[in-house]
């Protein structure tokens, strides 16, 4: 992208930001640095939250994408995927699967789909909402159990999946011992995404008899989940939290501010750069949900990241991370995620092994060699 459409774009950006009514702008400016030195400002009591239900439908990498059922085309079917920033539609806490899929063909709330911004390439909005309410609801068990040793179960996803909550000295400073919660509400929640990620990989279907290989470790789906948590942690360290009301209401402004902080671009210019990589980072001769449509793939875990690099736009990598430690407390060691063999690791090449994030990395390459021996050549059949 050329630097006179950067600036044209900054310009349209910051001019477009403050013709908005002050409703679109959460209370201080948005935490966007590489590294977080957010604290809470507020602290607030969340309330009793029903788990998250299940994943929001995301978008295969690609534009305009066709589809195959069991190998056959699926005649008159097109998926425009692309998102703009400010027609989001409103967000919706534990948005369900089937309101999920009524907004992938223009119904529902919520709006969502695939972005381009200049700092930070392309963002999935269905990741970034997705990671924003796993970080308020396992907030909201971490502040129930504060100090206090507590097992989550959730959903099996090939292993079966435990949040553990570990004792810890709880800081005698209601603001400090807020932002420990809250932060590492931020680390697990991330490192579900990143599991979900490896586990669709090996074989883990949401519905059974559909594969989801054609979005594991898309290049832009653990980068949009780790925004996500850093917006979640925004919202909830601001008091914004109390109520699921005014929850949504925050979660729906701070998204479109995020975005645009990072340069988010109209429907076309996204399109084009879809365009400018096809048959490089995706086909478009293949059809969903055809695991080679997405032909480049981002294979790190690590909660500490830069967008995938985007050939020719050196300016696509603003760096985001998770703080590890706050008040003096490792974060670690206050909660983690832990995953437990059942019947269905068995599609794990190490079943019998109960796992952590220490074993991400090594799953994941794992995972890039099999495809890199497999990758079939552009558009062959």
């Amino acid at each position: 992208m050329s630097s006179l459409w950067r600036s044209r774009s900054s310009l349209f950006i910051a001019i477009t930001l403050s013709l908005l009514p002050s409703a679109w702008a959460i209370n201080t400016p948005l935490d966007l640095a590489t590294q977080p030195e957010q604290k809470a400002s507020a602290v607030s009591q969340l309330p009793a939250l029903q788990k998250p239900e299940g994943l929001r439908p995301c978008c295969a990498f690609g534009h305009d994408l066709r589809a195959e059922l069991k190998g056959a085309p699926v005649p008159f079917y097109r998926l425009d995927n692309i998102v703009e920033s400010h027609r989001l539609g409103t967000h919706r806490y534990n948005d369900s699967v089937i309101r999920g899929l009524t907004s992938m063909v223009g119904g529902g709330s919520e709006k969502n789909g695939i972005i381009y911004t200049t700092q930070s390439g392309f963002i999935d909005t269905a990741h970034v909402r997705d990671s924003m309410d796993m970080t308020y609801w396992i907030a909201s068990q971490l502040l129930q159990h504060q100090g206090s040793a507590f097992r989550v179960s959730l959903s099996n996803e090939l292993d079966r999946r435990d949040i553990v909550i570990r004792p810890y000295q709880v800081p005698s400073d209601p603001q400090k011992a807020f932002s420990v919660v809250v932060w590492t509400a931020a680390r697990v929640a991330f490192d579900l995404a990143a599991w979900h990620e490896i586990a669709q990989w090996y074989g883990f279907e949401s519905v059974p008899g559909f594969s989801e290989g054609v979005s594991a470790f898309s290049p832009e789906d653990l980068y949009s989940n780790l925004l996500g948590v850093r917006l979640a942690a925004s919202l909830l360290l601001q008091g914004e939290g109390s109520e699921i009301k005014d929850y949504n209401s925050h979660a729906t402004e701070i998204i479109t501010q995020a975005l645009d902080q990072l340069g988010a671009v109209p429907k076309n210019v996204t399109a084009q750069q879809f365009d400018r990589l096809d048959g490089q980072w995706w086909d478009s001769q293949r059809r969903v949900p055809n695991k080679w449509l997405v032909r480049h793939r981002n294979y790190l875990t690590q909660n500490a990241r830069q967008p995938s690099a985007i050939p020719g736009e050196p300016g696509a990598n603003h760096a985001l991370a998770l703080p590890k430690k706050v008040a003096g407390i490792t974060l670690d060691d206050v909660a983690a995620l832990e995953l437990i063999p059942i019947k269905a690791s068995k599609q794990l090449p190490t079943f019998h092994e109960q796992l952590t994030r220490a074993d991400f990395q090594r799953l994941a390459e794992q995972a890039e060699i099999e495809d890199t021996r497999q990758r079939p050549a552009l558009n062959a059949k």
